[in-house]
């Protein structure tokens, strides 16, 4: 029988996990805030809290109840909740412990707060998780020779505190409130253009390229947050594309859950 995968968060790295699971068939439940963060939408399952549902590379997620979940799964989809403290793990009507599997995809980058049961697999992605204490497996989310491998001990790499790449590529909110967006996901932005406006005040493009990633309106940002992703390399493609380090995350997460169904055989 095989498990059930419960995935905290559904931005894009959880959304490329997520569809490799799925594509080999096991069922998914991701639990996300009532305001999800994602800024690479178009990509990100947690869209569907917002819109309802939402597709990304031919898979549909779709936003469901918490007594309801398993009747989207059984039609093929992936299901999405609002529950941010993973009340669901709770309920041994809904999921029982021994066969849930459960992957923290929030990149919190904070030591986690102790899971409310016991389940058979517990998987961390990122700085903050030490494997064999608070959590099974963790799995490096840095980009290196390192990323995406599985530890069953220990750490990953510390926090950089540094995005991938070009930092300038991020875009930050200047000041607190909700964005007015004037450039949508997969816009052509030059230099200096403006993007969008908090409280009145621009967020302009850093360089030529296309908007990779912004943030919800109704997300209320505080300043200094992340909230948008420009992309120099001016593909506009990649909005509907799950990321090579996404994927190779998936590939860690693939690894460390078949090691876990080998070892009960």
């Amino acid at each position: 029988m095989k498990p059930l995968i419960v995935i905290r968060g559904g931005g894009d790295l959880a959304t490329g996990i997520a569809l490799r699971l799925h594509r080999v068939g096991f069922q998914i439940v991701i639990l996300e805030l009532d305001k999800p963060l994602a800024v690479r939408r178009t990509v990100s399952f947690s869209e569907a809290v917002y819109e309802g549902v939402q597709t990304v590379e031919g898979v549909v997620a779709r936003l469901a109840s918490a007594d309801q979940f398993q009747v989207t799964m059984e039609a093929g989809e992936i299901a999405v909740i609002v529950d941010p403290q993973a009340n669901i793990l709770r309920n041994q009507f809904l999921t029982s412990p021994q066969n849930t599997f459960l992957i923290d995809a929030r990149l919190l980058k904070t030591e986690p707060e102790p899971l409310p049961v016991e389940v058979a697999l517990h998987i961390g992605l990122g700085p903050g998780f030490t494997a064999g204490a608070d959590c099974h497996a963790v799995i490096e989310t840095r980009r290196s020779h390192t990323l995406g491998r599985v530890y069953w001990q220990g750490q990953t790499q510390a926090d950089s505190k540094q995005p991938d790449g070009d930092a300038r590529r991020v875009l930050r909110a200047p000041a607190n409130g909700n964005i007015e967006a004037l450039k949508q996901i997969g816009d052509f932005c030059k230099a200096g253009e403006k993007i969008c406006l908090i409280n009145n005040q621009a967020v302009v493009s850093p360089f030529d390229g296309i908007l990779r990633g912004l943030i919800h309106p109704k997300v209320d940002v505080t300043e200094g947050m992340k909230i948008g992703d420009v992309d120099a390399r001016n593909d506009p493609n990649s909005i509907h594309l799950i990321s090579d380090k996404s994927l190779a995350v998936a590939g860690g997460v693939l690894e460390a859950v078949f090691s876990k169904l080998k070892d009960n055989d």
